[in-house]
């Protein structure tokens, strides 16, 4: 694997470049809903229990009802024994059922019980993986170990999608970063993913910047498009769509969807609704009229 160098300081700039850009008020209602089509509505606490995913869910799929025009989310997160319940509470919705797996959000267990946990909530009928790698290892210069286990987790996934989250706020350099791109890409990863949402920091625009060119590079020497989930952190529909613009200009079009790209949030949904119902009526609702699940 070619190691590459960033320059953390052009990186920040670059990325800071895409608060400049003005959306105006057409755009900005396409990329809204875009936004809501691309969430992973996720709830990752220790007090889940069945009537707060039965509640995720019914947002889910109907994000906004009395607006017109908004899509559901891409899908819902929730841990392993929540899965077959979301499952079932999004049947013929289209809304994907994604389960943190692999010892989230350590990764700190063995091998064979972090993948016996993706077996089971493959079984259970998840439609996304979504693994953490094994930050100690990548640290210490293990990198053929973390590449094995992407590899086995992603073997363990059958046809469920794979993310791997390298939990950058953990990884300490924007060059650490690249390579543990790099190296999710090429052992399988169907999806890169910044963050568990429980270290800080989280996505930012800057790490996010150097994983979507890794994606590029990855997709000019493969053909090969890898999807790209920023998570945590991000909780205004304002940062959202400067995102988008820095996919577009980064990756192109192809990327402006669902099935390439996602937010993972959990309070950054509601700005969004709360933007288009102002759209909508001309008036802003509260936050506490939009529910929390």
């Amino acid at each position: 694997m070619l190691r590459r160098t960033v320059d953390r300081v052009a990186a920040d700039a670059r990325a800071a470049s895409f608060r400049t850009r003005s959306i105006k008020k057409d755009a900005k209602l396409q990329g809204l809903r875009l936004v809501v089509s691309m969430t992973d509505l996720t709830t990752l606490e220790g007090k889940d229990s069945p009537g707060k995913v039965r509640g995720l869910c019914r947002k889910a799929v109907d994000p906004a009802p009395g607006i017109e025009g908004v899509p559901s989310v891409a899908a819902v997160c929730v841990y392993p024994n929540h899965v077959a319940l979301a499952k079932q509470a999004v049947a013929g919705s289209g809304v994907q059922v994604a389960s943190v797996a692999t010892a989230f959000p350590s990764g700190q267990a063995p091998l064979d019980l972090r993948l016996e946990e993706v077996r089971r909530v493959v079984a259970d009928g998840t439609d996304e993986v979504d693994m953490v790698i094994s930050r100690g290892a990548l640290l210490a210069g293990r990198t053929q170990q973390v590449a094995e286990e992407i590899r086995a987790t992603k073997e363990a996934c059958g046809s469920a999608h794979l993310k791997v989250i390298l939990e950058t706020g953990e990884l300490e350099t924007y060059d650490l970063v690249r390579r543990a791109s790099d190296l999710a890409m090429e052992a399988g990863a169907d999806f890169i993913k910044t963050s568990t949402g429980k270290v800080a920091p989280a996505a930012t625009m800057g790490v996010t910047l150097v994983m979507l060119e890794a994606i590029r590079d990855h997709h000019r020497a493969t053909g090969v498009r890898i999807g790209m989930k920023p998570a945590g952190g991000i909780k205004s529909a304002k940062e959202a769509l400067h995102y988008l613009v820095m996919v577009k200009e980064t990756l192109g079009d192809a990327w402006l969807s669902p099935s390439l790209f996602r937010f993972g949030a959990s309070s950054l949904l509601n700005d969004v609704l709360i933007q288009l119902r102002r759209l909508d009526t001309g008036v802003y609702a509260a936050h506490y009229d939009v529910s929390k699940e």
